[in-house]
């Protein structure tokens, strides 16, 4: 049980909820009367598969959809080229590819010093600071950029008078600053400023070498005294710490003698935990310095008492309530959201993938952890609707996304690491988040008026991930890039096994290659005069590349970016070829992550087992209308624009100011 001050009545949140938002909406309308602007809600099913769909609803397991299709459209929804989340959200927000919005990966570099980084943000460093003895006083903090551009169709919104409500838009953190709300989603850090780094306590001393892949997570091992468990849980660098030390916050953990259970002491609170059981929210202080301190949340699941203690502690999240970041427009919508809600998760993606891999949870405890973050999500949404009047409301669901990439395969017989016994429990998974998606169409269409314009879309869809590709492993064995140690199994890491005086291309992130390049990579080889060439022999031999095991081609599409996409803006930004795979089949994690393994392709046996990540026609998503668009979408390029056009608001995107916001290019 957690002590009162972690607990929270829903029906009084409920209550609170509904009086903050209409205050919130009084002070922020434009003066529009009400009725002068019509409704339109969006909602983003991240992952939802067209055929899945099609066949659910066929099979009259998706009653709501299929009622959404009567009165309106449905259409399967061209994706991305590639088919990744955060450039396909990028596509629909601004209209534009990524030529024009600068999104191409999840992993970017830079050429100059050949390091990798997160595409869709970055923190500026903290500036000027004065040091006092160990301490340092920064006299400018540090801020969080936006690196997508081009212009959010909401803005445009804006610019006419229209409210736009856009909730946990993914690739949309930093917030725009541009709609009358906005809550971030996918691409907002957690408290350590990590996509989401778990902590595993235990007693097992041999539990770091057991774990076969720690990535995301943080392993501690404890010992146990008179039942007494001393520990602490650790937070970011220090800001204020000249050496940049953690901060940390103390946790002890008193085991009970006779019975599966737990007391946990963090701070000023107290919990009991029995074994199996999840906390609710805790709200952890860390001490910066003595006038200055910040706060996380978390929450807590007792894995094991004994004979050995498990405890598992989800990623500390910003706290809603006083966010360390700015993560909502305007900056008190996160607390006001709190206040109604209880706290929530505000880590960009809330499904710990990461603890599943490890092997720190397993697949009843994953999926258990996705309940509880996609209940929250559901519950605010019920709230945010009963208080949207006019306008967009864009609402955004990506619990499917994350539970598919563990999960699909389980209804999969043909997946390598299929399990027939293990895998039955997990089989209606998929389809059990879909029927949930279902009810909240049907809740949505039961609320609003008829007037209203009822849109469920969603980025790209799935497909079991069968065969891994070493992209750098095929590269090397065709002659194009040169390792250091052609022994080293682990294949090195962010390029440390690379020669790059032989390397003339090498790949980076899940669909990009890029060629050494001189005078753009920092030990570039290659004439800019040879590059066309070079890419279109790697190109055909890519297509070329048949897989083994399967007999069928392992690559289906290979693009030079200057030829694959319509927006010119930032294509210096992106790879020199987008290579696309064949459904089933996606590049390894290792050659991602600048990797050479040994071997080129091989099975996946992964517990993330399924991706989309290939060649964007065998991943279509989906579009459904409660009435006929008046203007057609055929690519989630056009969505944004048909939206608009609802409005009475043609000519988007205005493609000039993609050309306008790019700075000049200097020698």
């Amino acid at each position: 049980m957690v002590s009162s001050s972690m607990q929270y009545c829903t029906a009084k949140g409920a209550a609170v909820f509904g009086v903050v938002l209409l205050v919130l909406i009084s002070q922020l309308a434009c003066g529009s009367p009400k009725n002068e602007q019509q409704q339109v809600i969006v909602l983003g099913f991240d992952g939802m598969d067209w055929d899945l769909t099609q066949q659910m609803i066929n099979d009259g397991k998706l009653p709501a959809f299929a009622r959404l299709a009567e009165q309106g459209s449905l259409s399967r929804l061209g994706t991305a080229f590639p088919p990744q989340s955060p450039v396909a959200w990028s596509n629909f927000t601004t209209g534009m590819d990524a030529g024009g919005h600068g999104i191409f990966d999840f992993i970017h570099r830079d050429p100059s010093t050949m390091t990798p980084f997160l595409s869709t943000s970055r923190v500026e460093d903290e500036g000027l600071a004065m040091t006092v003895g160990q301490w340092k006083i920064p006299l400018g903090g540090g801020e969080a950029l936006l690196l997508r551009h081009g212009q959010a169709f909401w803005e445009v919104l804006e610019d006419k008078g229209i409210e736009s409500w856009v909730i946990r838009m993914p690739a949309n953190y930093p917030p725009s600053g541009k709609a009358t709300v906005e809550l971030s989603g996918m691409g907002t850090p957690d408290f350590t400023g990590s996509y989401g780094t778990f902590t595993y306590y235990t007693s097992d001393p041999f539990a770091a070498l057991s774990q076969h892949d720690t990535g995301g997570g943080e392993i501690v091992v404890v010992g146990i005294s008179d039942n007494v468990i001393t520990t602490k849980l650790s937070g970011p660098p220090n800001p204020f710490h000249v050496e940049g030390a953690k901060v940390t916050a103390p946790l002890e953990v008193f085991l009970d003698s006779e019975h599966s259970a737990a007391k946990l002491v963090i701070g000023e609170d107290e919990l009991i935990l029995s074994e199996g059981e999840w906390s609710e929210w805790v709200t952890v202080g860390f001490d910066l310095i003595p006038t200055q301190s910040a706060q996380a949340i978390c929450r807590i699941f007792l894995k094991q008492v004994r004979p050995t203690f498990e405890l598992y502690v989800t990623p500390l999240n910003l706290d809603p309530q006083d966010p360390a970041m700015q993560i909502s427009t305007p900056s008190s919508f996160a607390s006001e959201l709190a206040d109604m809600a209880g706290p929530y998760y505000t880590q960009g993606m809330p499904e710990d993938t990461s603890a599943l891999q490890s092997g720190v949870l397993t697949r009843e405890e994953f999926l258990a952890q996705a309940q509880l973050s996609g209940g929250e999500v559901i519950r605010q949404y019920q709230l945010i609707l009963d208080s949207f009047e006019k306008g967009l409301l864009f609402y955004y669901f990506g619990n499917g996304d994350l539970v598919s990439h563990m999960l699909w395969s389980a209804n999969d017989p043909s997946h390598p690491a299929y399990d027939a016994e293990a895998d039955a429990r997990f089989a209606s998974v998929v389809e059990d988040i879909y029927r949930e998606f279902d009810r909240i169409v049907a809740d949505t269409l039961d609320r609003v008026s008829d007037d209203t314009l009822v849109i469920a879309m969603s980025d790209h869809g799935f497909s079991s991930w069968k065969r891994a590709f070493h992209l750098n492993a095929w590269l090397r064995d065709n002659g194009y890039l040169a390792v250091i140690d052609p022994e080293d199994e682990t294949g090195g890491t962010a390029f440390s096994n690379i020669d790059w005086s032989g390397t003339r291309a090498y790949g980076l992130g899940v669909n990009g290659l890029y060629v050494n390049l001189k005078g753009r990579e920092a030990h570039g080889i290659v004439e800019p005069a040879d590059r066309e060439a070079l890419l279109r022999e790697i190109a055909a031999s890519l297509l070329a590349t048949i897989d083994p095991e399967t007999g069928l081609p392992a690559v289906t599409k290979a693009s030079l970016t200057e030829e694959i996409y319509r927006d010119r803006g930032y294509l210096d930004l992106g790879p020199d070829l987008i290579v696309g795979y064949t459904k089933a089949t996606r590049c390894s994690n290792q050659s991602a992550l600048g990797s050479v393994p040994l071997p080129v392709i091989e099975d996946n046996d992964d517990a993330w087992s399924a991706d989309h990540c290939m060649d964007d026609a065998t991943v279509p998503g989906i579009l459904v209308t409660s009435r006929p668009l008046k203007r057609p979408v055929d690519q989630l390029t056009d969505l944004a624009g048909a939206i608009l056009t609802e409005f009475g608001i043609e000519d988007f995107p205005d493609r000039s100011q993609n050309q306008a916001d790019k700075p000049e290019q200097t020698d």
